[in-house]
């Protein structure tokens, strides 16, 4: 039987069915929208709760939520021992440096080193995921396997960060 699991955990909501547990940080949508493109079944936003983990089978949620450039969307198994087993490959397996912060007593706690990747997403933002240090005039952030998305739209209301402005102006890549 699935468990209708919608519970809140520090930044977000989790949505769980046997396997995995999905999670959703709101705060770090793009609004790309992928997951809905991709799998309306699962990830309806006209729908209450929009997240339906009984819509598709685990695999295609896996892959889907993997597509999610922001990591607004992330999964982990439910079986800390399957956890192990998931290489640094892939894409948006959540392993929490800290597991209170999903709600969970956890065990799961390896640290792993991220490069630095870079990606424009296409009439979006661009993504910078890994260590690093941000610039920005007299301010500095650093990041240590952290994510953010910069505004390329210069409409942001928190500039240099992507709000999701881009897409309520039409913004598009020439």
């Amino acid at each position: 039987m699935i468990e209708k699991d919608r519970k809140s955990f520090s930044g977000g909501r989790r949505y769980k069915n046997d396997d995995i547990t999905v999670y959703w940080k709101p705060d770090a949508c793009v609004h790309a929208s992928y997951c809905y493109r991709e799998l309306i079944e699962v990830f309806d936003p006209g729908r209450r709760p929009w997240v339906d983990m009984e819509g598709a089978s685990t695999e295609r949620i896996i892959e889907v939520v993997n597509m999610c450039p922001t990591e607004a969307l992330t999964w982990k198994w439910n079986n800390t021992e399957r956890n192990l087993e998931v290489g640094p490959d892939q894409t948006n397996h959540v392993i929490f440096r800290r597991p209170e912060l999903a709600g969970e007593d956890t065990e799961d706690t390896e640290v792993r080193e991220q490069p630095v990747l870079v990606k424009i997403m296409y009439d979006g933002p661009i993504i910078i995921k890994g260590d690093f240090i941000l610039k920005y005039g007299d301010n500095a952030r650093e990041m240590k396997g952290g994510l953010i998305s910069l505004c390329r739209c210069d409409s942001s209301n928190q500039m240099p960060f992507c709000d999701g402005t881009h897409r309520k102006i039409g913004f598009e890549d020439v």
